[in-house]
């Protein structure tokens, strides 16, 4: 496959997953430009491993990493961007609201685990911390979003 067809069959593709990633349609965009740049110059060695995919979406999640590293603090907006939803699945508009709240680090554990599927030991290679690190943001992660849960079905109530 050409990096050119690659980019054609999975860029939306990728572009969905910077938009879990980063929260935001911009960033997310940047984030994919960034990220398909830096294959661009190592696609002839990526490109007959078995998953390209996967390298390009490491390289994604790093990038990510990086510049909320260099940020250190989220640009709250009034505008939540969310995916598009299906009519089959409207909640997962309130859950990609509620994730949208976390920061940063917590939110790309979380998506890395839960959506991704990958375990503590690759979420620590790809972001560059510990497994410890790893555990205790998921943790602190699902702890504030059983708080949130709780606090929005006790006004329900």
């Amino acid at each position: 496959m050409e990096f050119e067809d690659f980019v054609r069959a999975r860029g939306q593709a990728l572009l969905r997953y910077g938009l879990v990633l980063t929260g935001n349609a911009d960033d997310a965009a940047d984030l994919v430009q960034e990220a398909l740049l830096r294959l661009s110059s190592s696609w002839r060695r990526v490109r007959n491993k078995d998953d390209p995919e996967g390298y390009v979406r490491t390289i994604m999640a790093r990038q990510h990493v990086s510049w909320w590293r260099g940020r250190r603090r989220e640009h709250l907006t009034d505008e939540v961007v969310a995916p598009p939803v299906r009519e089959d699945e409207h909640d997962l508009r309130e859950v990609w609201q509620r994730l949208r709240a976390l920061p940063p680090k917590q939110r790309a554990v979380l998506v890395l685990r839960y959506h991704e599927g990958l375990g503590d030991d690759e979420i620590a290679a790809m972001l560059g911390i510990s497994r410890a690190t790893v555990r205790s943001q998921a943790s602190r992660a699902l702890a504030t979003l059983r708080v949130r849960a709780q606090a929005l079905s006790g006004r329900r109530e």
